[in-house]
């Protein structure tokens, strides 16, 4: 792992086990003292029409983009209440506000995921912790390679951005350090759209003006 003269733990976490997301916690606690700032990252998606999908790939999406989000929320707050300050940051996405076919279970994790961001920054906004979201369009990585493979699909998803691009993973990360600097320190229950344009504009037709 390189180097970045930080200090750092690594560990191995199952967002979805409520005892490994304790002890992930209690070991940061243990060798930092305190907890300033979480970004909830992990996501998966099953493309298919509602129709084709089968109930255990529903609880595999569900649990892990939802309740998984639900239990990193959760398990932090007495930390950060106890603090009297942190920024927790979770992982929504465009596919929040717009869908396409075969998208129908993830958007639903991603909009229930912007709904428990609002919840709890009113919940938690008395202790000085703040909540929010993060909603990002196409990102180019590992994980979008099915897309990239299929030049039609790739080509789409660029025009559909106002800046005709796919997002850099560099281009989202820089967001979350914005929203866990004190930078974004009266920025609390909201989602910020890291999508170059996408959810702005209204399809690809260039009108002659």
């Amino acid at each position: 792992m390189a180097n970045y003269g930080v200090d750092y733990l690594t560990l191995k976490v199952d967002i979805t086990d409520v005892n490994t997301v304790r002890s992930m916690y209690k070991a940061v606690l243990n060798k930092f003292g305190h907890i300033d700032a979480v970004h909830i990252i992990p996501g998966i998606n099953v493309r298919k029409r509602i129709e084709d999908y089968s109930y255990d790939e529903f609880d595999r999406v569900v649990n892990l983009n939802l309740k998984g989000t639900f239990i990193m929320m959760k398990e932090v707050v007495p930390i950060m209440k106890q603090q009297g300050h942190g920024s927790i940051i979770a992982m929504s996405s465009i596919r929040s506000v717009v869908v396409e076919p075969g998208q129908g279970v993830y958007a639903a994790t991603k909009a229930g995921i912007v709904q428990l961001v609002k919840t709890l920054a009113a919940e938690l906004g008395p202790y000085n912790v703040r909540v929010n979201a993060i909603a990002p369009g196409v990102v180019d990585t590992p994980l979008t390679q099915q897309i990239k493979s299929n030049k039609d699909w790739f080509e789409a998803y660029k025009s559909k951005t106002a800046l005709n691009r796919w997002a850099t993973p560099e281009e989202i990360a820089t967001v979350a350090v914005f929203l866990a600097s004190d930078a974004s320190s009266y920025i609390t229950g909201t989602v910020i759209f890291v999508d170059g344009g996408w959810t702005a504009i209204d399809g690809r037709y260039q009108p002659p003006l």
